[in-house]
């Protein structure tokens, strides 16, 4: 995703060393893309950044947090909830005559020169990762699958419950 203007940086010019905290909102529509969308987002998006500025390396730590409106696996009921992630990036900066070599995704090259970190691809990625790969509403009370002993009506008795015991209990005297 390019951009003219970075949704989500950090300006590294006059950035001393040592930690420094950031905090950045934006609503999840700024990012425009459907991915998150598909998955979701469409309310603020909070992200905390830490950056750890050393000699040779920076430590970039995100932290994000969104409400996100899915639905639930099991009943397909709604479900509203707060979803957070968190990733870390470490650049390095670029040596003059140092031979390019293949490096991990979490370790970036940077150039001395760099007056800011454009990290909203890397916000974006971190909130889709964020999304579970199941979603269940165990506190819905509308949900029909965790809540069906609760729908049953007092005294009464579930034959099938019966049923399964009853050949559990068979099974259970013919091994003893």
């Amino acid at each position: 995703m390019s951009r003219e203007k970075a949704l989500i940086a950090i300006r590294l010019a006059g950035l001393s060393q040592g930690t420094h905290e950031f905090d950045f909102t934006c609503n999840a529509t700024d990012f425009n893309d459907p991915a998150l969308a598909e998955a979701g987002f469409s309310k603020d998006v909070s992200v905390r950044g830490s950056v750890e500025k050393l000699d040779d390396e920076m430590i970039v730590t995100l932290k994000t947090s969104a409400t996100a409106d899915l639905t639930c696996d099991l009943c397909l009921a709604p479900v509203t909830t707060v979803l957070t992630g968190s990733y870390r990036i470490y650049y390095s900066y670029e040596q003059p005559g140092e031979p390019d070599e293949e490096r991990d995704e979490e370790y970036r090259l940077i150039d001395r020169s760099a007056v800011s970190l454009d990290l909203t691809e890397d916000v974006r990625e971190t909130l889709l990762l964020s999304v579970p790969m199941k979603v269940t509403c165990t506190d819905n009370p509308d949900c029909r699958v965790f809540h069906q002993e609760e729908q049953m009506e007092p005294g009464e008795v579930n034959l099938s419950d019966t049923d399964w015991l009853e050949s559990l209990e068979k099974l259970k005297n013919k091994y003893r």
